[in-house]
């Protein structure tokens, strides 16, 4: 059978158009030679306006520095997750991560390929939160409110595990300090509330506390959300100021810390050494007085060596250090934050006889014996679940989340498979069985199993990096 080149073509353009992602082509001289659907969309240029015709032409705000394609057709080398800014010739602006690679046949260059994702409307919207943050911290501020005002405090981290005891004390005795604080703990083991905790207890309490994820913004936007951008600083870019500023006086808590690109963690070192730092774009040095609190969900000391996390910046950040342990080393914990959870999110409004609920004895070995790993936060999730479907007084295992149902059989059906699994999952069990006896308390359980105390903490660390 005889191909049909046409049908090829049509074929290839459709597969293409069907991509949502900006795709643009251009030949050895920057003429485009493909634009698909998406990148019109983006560029709010329609397809025939860009065919055929060079870069500049179309996009007059660029030039053969700026233009990613026309770089690439310059060194014959590849250009990934490039941040690009432009006016388009309608005076729009766009704004673009790129990845650009050379059409290479042999040494010869044949054109660009440009793979592009449009995160103008993530700036948008991320300068639309500054904004908000701002007129409130101004409004605030004005009508004497505490501005940006945390929701916990650190009586609000509910335990009765007696190294958590120890940690909220300690959480206390930073609050007094203006040291920056690092909070390396699990998803969901309460990493904020402690971070609150602390402003709330601090001298800085009655001004902003701002947190930030950085894990959640792109990386290319994070630096002028933190830092503000200063007119000129690309096209169309306008004076703002960043969350530094806004949480002046303050506290800035940054969550994932360890999805923060190098580069910038290089920025923070300096704000944590001398308060000061400059505008995306700008010259002007500006100083803040604010306290920095992070976080991470990874250990630090791994992250470190994995280079996600700058050695420097862990040391400066380390003076200060929180570990918060995972739900399943603490289990005398599960049923109080359970029934603590029970007492506050029951509705007492609909029934005014209604009376709490509890958890059967066949609900609360379910509880215990899951190993939680959303920690906190996962078992909150349970309780609002239950909460919803329950009818009666006593919960019973119909009323709870199948997944514990689940979980704890398959986990019962698990055996190691080798000598090294089998000693591992031993030791494993009698340190847990241990730690709970001892309601958490490390220096009983290491005299119980006749081991050093720094010998039991470094194999929990190793269980806990494991799990």
């Amino acid at each position: 059978m005889v191909s049909n080149p046409l049908l090829s073509k049509e074929m290839l353009g459709a597969i293409l158009d069907g991509i949502d992602e900006a795709i643009h082509a251009v030949d050895p001289n920057g003429v485009t030679i493909y634009y698909n659907r998406v990148a019109s969309e983006h560029d709010g240029l329609k397809v025939n306006e860009v065919m055929g015709k060079h870069i500049l032409q179309v996009f007059p705000s660029l030039t053969e520095h700026t233009s990613t394609l026309l770089r690439v057709l310059q060194t014959k080398k590849a250009i990934y997750q490039q941040n690009q800014c432009f006016e388009n010739k309608n005076g729009e602006l766009v704004e673009t991560i790129n990845t650009t690679i050379p059409l290479l046949l042999g040494k010869e260059i044949l054109g660009a390929l440009e793979i592009a994702k449009n995160y103008s409307q993530v700036t948008a919207l991320a300068n639309k939160l500054i904004d908000l943050q701002s007129k409130l911290y101004i409004k605030n501020k004005l009508t004497s409110k505490h501005p940006l005002e945390v929701s916990f405090t650190l009586e609000d981290f509910i335990t009765e595990n007696a190294d958590c005891k120890l940690i909220v004390e300690e959480a206390k005795l930073f609050a007094s300090s203006t040291l920056p604080v690092i909070i390396y703990g699990e998803t969901g083991t309460g990493k904020e509330i402690i971070a609150q905790g602390i402003h709330a207890a601090s001298l800085r309490s009655k001004f902003p506390f701002i947190a930030q994820n950085c894990g959640a913004i792109p990386e290319t936007l994070l630096e002028s959300i933190l830092f503000g951008t200063d007119k000129g600083s690309y096209t169309g870019a306008v004076e703002k100021a960043g969350l530094f500023e806004l949480a002046n006086g303050g506290t800035l808590f940054l969550d994932e810390l360890n999805s923060m690109p190098l580069l910038l963690q290089a920025k923070l070192l300096r704000v944590l050494e001398d308060g000061t730092f400059r505008r995306v774009g700008g010259i002007t040095t500006y100083k803040v007085n604010v306290r920095i609190i992070t976080a991470m969900n990874e250990s630090p000391e791994v992250c470190v060596s994995q280079k996600k996390l700058r050695e420097d910046l862990f040391y400066r950040l380390n003076t200060c250090s929180i570990s918060l342990p995972p739900l399943r080393d603490r289990p005398n914990d599960i049923l109080v934050l359970a029934n603590h959870f029970l007492a506050t999110l029951s509705d007492q409004s609909k029934e005014d006889n209604q009376t709490f609920k509890v958890l059967s004895d066949s609900v609360v070995k379910k509880f215990t014996s899951y190993p939680w790993p959303g920690n906190v936060r996962e078992l909150k999730n349970a309780i609002e679940f239950i909460l919803v479907k329950s009818k009666e007084r006593v919960i019973t295992e119909q009323d709870i989340p199948s997944k514990l149902l689940h979980e704890n059989s398959s986990h019962k059906e698990k055996k190691p498979t080798t000598l090294r699994q089998a000693i591992y999952e031993t030791e494993k069990q009698l340190i847990e069985d241990v730690l709970e006896q001892t309601d958490g308390n490390v220096q009983k359980a290491a005299r119980l199993l006749a081991i050093p105390r720094q010998t039991l903490q470094y194999k929990i660390k190793k269980i806990q990096e494991t799990e």
